[in-house]
C-alpha cells in the first residue's frame, strides 16, 4: 500500500531529527488498517507546512553525516519532497505532517478515491502539489491538478473546483489574478509578496 521510498525517507528522518535530550521516548513506527505513522521526539526545526521548500537543517549533524555516508540519506533536505512525490505517483492522499507537543508525526494514508476525501484532505493535496512544483520552478495549474488526482481532461471542471477550495483556504494564490482562466497559474501562500500568508489560511 505504501511506497517503499516514502517509508524509508520518513523512518530515516525520524531517526536523524529525533531529540536525544528527551528521555523515556524515541522514534515510533505504527501500522494501522488505514494509515502508517512515524513519530519522533522533538518538534521540527522549521514550520510543518514549509518542510517541502525549507533548506536542510539537522538536529544531529554527526548522525546525519554518518547516515549520508551509509547511503541512507542525502542531507539535502529533500526527504519530504520525495514523500509527497511518491504519494502523488501512487495516487494516495497527501501525507499528513503533525506537531504534537514536543514531537513530530508524519502520516501516510491508505488509498481512497477523490470522492471519499474531505475538503481539508483535498486542499492539503493541492497545496503540497503547489509546493512541489514551486521548488521545481513550475506552477500549479488546472492540468497539474488533474495529473495529481488522476482526472482526465473531461473532468477539468472538477480540478477548477479543487483549486478554488484551496485558494479559499488561503493555501495557494494566483500568480496573476486577472489572467485568462485557461492561463491561470498558482503558487503556495508563502511564495506571494505578503509572506505572512492570508489570514484565513488553514493548517495544511
Amino acid at each position: 500500500m505504501y511506497p517503499e521510498l516514502a517509508v524509508r525517507e520518513l523512518v530515516a528522518n525520524a531517526l536523524i531529527h529525533q531529540d536525544f535530550f528527551v528521555t523515556g521516548a524515541g522514534p515510533v513506527v505504527e501500522l494501522f488498517a488505514d494509515r502508517f505513522e512515524v513519530t519522533n521526539t522533538g518538534e521540527p526545526l522549521v514550520a510543518a507546512d514549509r518542510l517541502v521548500d525549507a533548506p536542510p537543517r539537522s538536529r544531529s549533524e554527526a548522525l546525519a553525516s554518518l547516515m549520508r555516508r551509509m547511503g541512507i540519506c542525502e542531507e539535502r533536505g529533500s526527504g519530504v519532497d520525495k514523500v509527497v512525490s511518491q504519494t502523488e505517483f501512487y495516487q494516495l492522499p497527501a501525507p499528513l505532517l503533525e506537531v504534537p507537543a514536543g514531537s513530530t508525526r508524519a502520516v501516510l494514508l491508505a488509498h481512497r478515491p477523490l470522492s471519499r476525501m474531505d475538503a481539508e484532505e483535498r486542499a492539503r493535496a493541492c497545496y503540497l502539489r503547489a509546493c512541489l512544483r514551486y521548488v521545481q520552478r513550475e506552477y500549479l495549474t488546472n492540468t497539474s491538478v488533474c495529473e495529481r488526482f488522476g482526472l482526465n481532461e473531461a473532468n477539468s471542471a472538477s480540478a477548477s473546483r479543487l483549486i478554488k477550495e484551496t485558494v479559499s483556504a488561503g493555501l495557494i494564490a494566483p500568480v496573476h489574478e486577472h489572467a485568462a482562466k485557461r492561463l491561470m497559474k498558482y503558487i503556495p501562500w508563502w511564495a506571494t509578496s505578503h509572506a505572512a500568508g492570508p489570514s484565513n489560511r488553514r493548517k495544511p
